[in-house]
């Protein structure tokens, strides 16, 4: 079984969690895009963890992870990454981690460019794209000029260092046309016989590992980073990442483009949040904002910034669930709205006075206004529900409206970030 777990939205919508959960039933667990520009964050038994660049499923001792090919790496963050998870007692070695040799490496200098260009945007334009400030952007851009760095490299870096003053003196230009000190070539050295030689060894083809374990028979999950409206195709360009969040990618960047997915599932939040700029046409303001901000606890895991919030959007949604493919969802944090009397659902949009229903295109996101409709809440707590038959009525009620007005059947809900804290519908 090939299984894609898949954002809907704007990205945040508590796939960590899901990927968690779900892992359970699975023996490999693959990211297969992004880099450490967003986070998973994940609570059990052991406790709460904040996942930027490695796989969920690195929290189950018998789960192997891969990292795939799709992705761009920071060394310094993943090598600080299980550093913390080993402090929390989790074990981790080339046994159940296993990085592609044709990643990407993101180099500091990458995210010094972003950092230079986000601030030049703010300053000439005051319209930032709303980066992480990760160097996202430009290291994909470099790996699509050919002149980044790969994690196969690491392990000849004789070769290596005798590519490395080319690119520098590449980057430099850019890097001096913004006013900046050019980058050392010793400093990037430093970088990769820091933070690289730690990680060589658990550098593979990860291609050849996925396949073999499809061959015998191997329960895959691939898990991707964002949302839909993220993707760099599909998204809201340009308030996007810069890699393919699309589940039909996952095998491809995974570093299986001969295998076809099982099946795709979809995770979307019972309300809206959104990291970042762009537009977000069922955004809420002021105090409702507030309020279902604090509820939802919706500041993000990479960065700590306040995430917009809004009512569960049904024209995104459904362009979300038809981006994706998803043949079934996994509704998150269904137990935040526990406090409203009345629920809020956006479920059309309104464009120079007409109603439209399917998403626009980005250029005219902007002009448009949510049309929203009210439901009755359930006002009481939910969270110690773990089966159908435990929701009151009218939670119930928001699941099946939500499944019908996005035409796809929702599976599973989560009713609270621990593990257990969910409800199998089906």
């Amino acid at each position: 079984m090939l299984t894609s777990i898949c954002g809907i939205n704007w990205g945040d919508e508590g796939k960590g969690r899901m990927v968690d959960l779900l892992s359970r039933d699975f023996d490999v667990v693959c990211r297969y895009q992004g880099g450490n520009n967003a986070g998973h964050t994940v609570i059990n038994e052991r406790g709460r963890f904040i996942l930027n660049l490695l796989p969920s499923g690195i929290l189950r001792e018998d789960v192997v992870n891969v990292m795939g090919p799709g992705m761009v790496i920071d060394l310094k963050h993943l090598c600080g990454e299980i550093e913390k998870l080993r402090e929390g007692g989790i074990k981790i070695s080339p046994a159940n981690l296993k990085i592609s040799d044709k990643a990407i490496i993101t180099m500091p200098y990458n995210v010094l460019q972003d950092i230079m260009e986000e601030d030049r945007l703010t300053k000439a334009t005051g319209k930032p794209y709303g980066s992480t400030r990760r160097g996202i952007a430009p290291v994909y851009a470099d790996k699509y000029m050919k002149k980044a760095f790969r994690m196969g490299e690491l392990l000849n870096t004789e070769l290596l260092y005798k590519r490395l003053p080319d690119i520098i003196a590449w980057k430099n230009m850019t890097i001096k046309a913004y006013g900046f000190e050019p980058v050392k070539v010793e400093e990037m050295v430093e970088y990769f016989e820091t933070y690289g030689k730690p990680l060589a060894e658990y550098v593979t083809d990860t291609g050849i590992y996925l396949n073999e374990a499809n061959k015998n028979g191997k329960n895959i999950m691939f898990e991707a980073q964002l949302g839909a409206l993220r993707d760099i195709d599909y998204g809201i360009v340009p308030y996007t990442s810069s890699s393919s969040t699309i589940a039909a990618y996952a095998p491809i960047g995974a570093g299986v483009p001969n295998l076809k997915l099982t099946n795709s599932i979809g995770i979307m939040k019972a309300y809206s949040s959104c990291v970042g700029a762009g537009p977000f046409t069922c955004e809420y303001f002021d105090e409702k904002a507030e309020k279902l901000r604090g509820l939802g606890g919706e500041y993000g895991a990479a960065t700590g910034r306040p995430r917009r919030v809004g009512p569960f959007d049904v024209v995104a949604s459904r362009y979300g669930i038809r981006c994706q493919g998803a043949d079934e969802i996994a509704l998150t944090k269904l137990d935040v709205l526990s406090e409203y009397e009345e629920i809020e659902i956006c479920t059309h949009y309104t464009l120079d006075g007409k109603i439209i229903d399917e998403f626009p295109f980005t250029d005219v996101l902007d002009e448009c206004k949510p049309v929203f409709e009210k439901v009755k809440g359930w006002n009481c707590d939910i969270s110690k529900c773990r089966t159908v038959k435990d929701l009151p009525k009218e939670a119930y009620d928001y699941i099946k409206l939500l499944e019908k007005l996005c035409n796809c059947k929702i599976k599973y809900v989560s009713v609270g970030a621990e593990r257990d804290a969910y409800i199998k519908m089906y």
